[in-house]
Parts: C-alpha cells; sequence; structure tokens
C-alpha cells in the first residue's frame, strides 16, 4: 500500500500508539490524522492531543462518545440479555464497533483514504475493527502495524521510542503487569499471572469494585425504571443512559458485583484467560430478565433466549455492522415495547437480588397463578385433556413398543 496518502489513527497517546504514529510517517510517508475517544474509561484524554502535536500532527480529534457509547451500543446488546459462552457480557467487544464507526468518519471528513489501529495479530480486536471499517467504507485501506513490524515487545517498543525521539512518560509508580482494556462498561485484565489457568488473581489487580467479604454489611435498594427495554431512571431520578451506567457502575462497585475470571475462545482460534470487572453491566442484565419476566410473552422470551448466543457470538466475532446483527436487532428491539415498569433490586456482597417488579403493561395475573381459590378464572379440568394431547405421541410409540424403558 505504497499508494496511502492520509492515514486516521485509533490513538491513545500510550507507548504502543505513539510508536505506531511515527512508524507510519516513516514506513508510508503518509500525513496522520489522530483519533482519541473517550469512551469512560477513566483516564484523561486530552493528554493525547499534545503528544500528537509534538509528532507533527496537524489534524487532531478527541471526541466524547460515552453517551452515544451506551445509548446506541450497550443499552441495544442489554435488550438481547446477551452474554458470550455463558459468562462474558462483552465489555471490549462493543465499544469496538462504535470505534470502527468513528474512524470512517473522520476518514470520510479529512478526505484520509487510510486507517490504521494498534490491535494485535493474536487477538479478537484487528477483527472487530475492520470487519466494521470494511462494512462501512469498502474500499478503506487498513494498516495493521503488528502484522508487519517486528517490534514485537515492549522492549523493542522502547528502544524504537528512544531512538526516533518519540515523549513516552515514564512514571515512577509501578507499571500494572496486565493488558488492560477499560470503557464505561467494563475494565479487562489480561496477561501475566493470570497465564497461568491454575493460578489465583491477585486482590489488587481489581480497579472498580472492592472484595465483597469486605463490602457492607448492609444491603442496599435500589430501583430501576424500565422504558421499552432501556433504563430511564435510578430511584425515580431520570439520568441519560451514560448516567445510568455510572451511577450502576458506582453503587455495583461498593457492594463487590462484577467480578469474573474466564477462559473464552477467542475468534482466532486460541483460548484466552481474562478477567472483567463489569459492576454496572452484572446489575442491568439481571434487572432486565427480572422487567422481561412479567412483561413478555412466554414463546417470545424463550425465542430471545435460543437466539441470544447467535446475537452474542455476532458481536464478540466482529459482525456488529454485519446484516444479519441489523436484522436481529429489529426483532429484538420490537421485543421490548411493553417492557416498561420497575425493578427492584438487593445488592449485598457480590451478589445482585431480584426482590420486586411491577409494570403496568405485566402479564402476570395473580387470579389465575393463585394457590388459592380462583373464582372461575382456571379450570383446572382441563389439564387433563392438555396432558394426554402432549403425552400422544409417546403413548402410541410405547404402544408399539418402543418404551424408554427397554
Amino acid at each position: 500500500m505504497t499508494d496511502v496518502k492520509k492515514v486516521v489513527l485509533a490513538y491513545s497517546g500510550g507507548l504502543d500508539t505513539s510508536v505506531i504514529l511515527k512508524w507510519l510517517q516513516d514506513t508510508y510517508n503518509c500525513e496522520i490524522v489522530t483519533f482519541t475517544a473517550d469512551l469512560g474509561q477513566g483516564e484523561e484524554v486530552e493528554p493525547a492531543r499534545a503528544k500528537a502535536q509534538a509528532l507533527g500532527v496537524k489534524e487532531i480529534y478527541i471526541d466524547d462518545l460515552r453517551e452515544e457509547f451506551v445509548r446506541d451500543f450497550v443499552y441495544p446488546m442489554f435488550r438481547a440479555n446477551t452474554v458470550y459462552e455463558g459468562e462474558y457480557l462483552l465489555g471490549t467487544s462493543i465499544a469496538r464497533p462504535l470505534i470502527a464507526k468513528r474512524l470512517i468518519e473522520i476518514a470520510n471528513e479529512t478526505g484520509a483514504d487510510a486507517i490504521s489501529h494498534g490491535a494485535t495479530g493474536k487477538g479478537n480486536d484487528q477483527v472487530r475493527f475492520e470487519l466494521g471499517a470494511y462494512a462501512l467504507k469498502p474500499g478503506v485501506k487498513v494498516i495493521a502495524p503488528w502484522r508487519e513490524w517486528d517490534l514485537l515487545s515492549r522492549e523493542k517498543l522502547m528502544d524504537y521510542a528512544e531512538t526516533h525521539g518519540i515523549p513516552i512518560e515514564r512514571h515512577g509508580k509501578k507499571k500494572s503487569p496486565y493488558s488492560m482494556d477499560a470503557n464505561l462498561l467494563h475494565i479487562s485484565y489480561e496477561g501475566g499471572v493470570l497465564e497461568d489457568t491454575w493460578t489465583e488473581h491477585e486482590e489488587d489487580m481489581w480497579r472498580w469494585t472492592v472484595c465483597p467479604q469486605k463490602a457492607p454489611d448492609v444491603p442496599t435498594y435500589i430501583e430501576l425504571t424500565y422504558r421499552k427495554g432501556d433504563i430511564v431512571a435510578i430511584d425515580g431520578k431520570e439520568m441519560t443512559p451514560a448516567q445510568v451506567l455510572t451511577e450502576l457502575n458506582r453503587i455495583g462497585g461498593e457492594n463487590g458485583i462484577g467480578r469474573l475470571d474466564i477462559v473464552e475462545n477467542r475468534y482466532v482460534g486460541m483460548k484466552s484467560r481474562g478477567c472483567y470487572e463489569t459492576p454496572g453491566g452484572t446489575i442491568m442484565l439481571r434487572a432486565h430478565r427480572a422487567i422481561e419476566s412479567i412483561t413478555l410473552d412466554r414463546e417470545v422470551a424463550h425465542l430471545k433466549d435460543e437466539l441470544m448466543p447467535k446475537y452474542a457470538s455476532l458481536i464478540y466475532n466482529g459482525y456488529w455492522w454485519s446484516p444479519e446483527r441489523l436484522m436481529l436487532q429489529q426483532m429484538i428491539d420490537a421485543s421490548q415495547a411493553n417492557v416498561n415498569g420497575v425493578v427492584r433490586l438487593k445488592l449485598y456482597k457480590g451478589n445482585v437480588i431480584v426482590t420486586g417488579r411491577k409494570s403496568d403493561d405485566s402479564l402476570f395475573d395473580a387470579n389465575i397463578a393463585t394457590f388459592e381459590e380462583d373464582g372461575g378464572a382456571y379450570n383446572q379440568a382441563d389439564a387433563g385433556g392438555f396432558i394426554k394431547l402432549n403425552a400422544l405421541r409417546m403413548r402410541i410409540a410405547a404402544g408399539k413398543g418402543r418404551s424408554p424403558l427397554k
């Protein structure tokens, strides 16, 4: 791709992307546009501007995407009760399509013909960024330095930075031994001692959540108000999507909620152990299932559960912008029309306990479900024929000598 003229780089200002910036200038002799996203990672993003300017960048984008992230990506995903491989709440995966979208928007605004990212050739993120980019701009060129260069260790990156005068801050504090990714939905930890699947994660690794044993001895009660499947208020106070997730992270973290230690199957073929903190998301998942339990038709709820693993895999593997994910999203969103009401939760030492749910759209009928006399609302004699009809095929098979006991 020697004809590349201008590249939009997903730029954090850290060691990797600072080296990438200089490497792109030297290798491709092209103009660089940097894009830094604030997704609620809890770190200042503005310093990236000075670092980019020091390397001669003229066009610098620093965008606060927190509201868009939660409103247009996190919330739609949670309407589907999305969990990958039974446990992972997809905190890293769901941020990548937004970054890809913004990279392409900036490329269109600035006339860039290529984008670049700092994802390695071993991980899922390269797939997510590039699938999204190609879906949104089919002819875009993608430069993935980790698949091209020989700077395959931190030591080599540091040597390159020093040789080329790249300003890299050296903090006095000890560097985290983990590879970390953070946004408003979660923090992930990989590498270090976690590469031994038998070694317990270290307690001082966690950033957002207190140890459940040290969480308050008195439970915290909260009430979440839902409108069309999305949380719109906490304890009656209306909030924006990003405000909701920020507050749930705070409350959940204080109560030791949302820690996870798993081994997952990456799309590129390898298994990877990771630890995750997702306090707000853990609360959201439990509460959403609770409000759906009284507002969704049985078969609609069951169909959603059957389709969810496919939907989760699409997000994990980078197919957010695919036609099949968009089709599934339309169906999921349609199911949420009557998912309105309030869920009451008790948060206690790492546990999220549903203690109540109510809705004007509830399908729960106490007159029918009661164990007391129902005044004829339900004719129990009807159950006999229902059972016999459902047993018919098994009765026929048994009559032909096909008893399951043989």
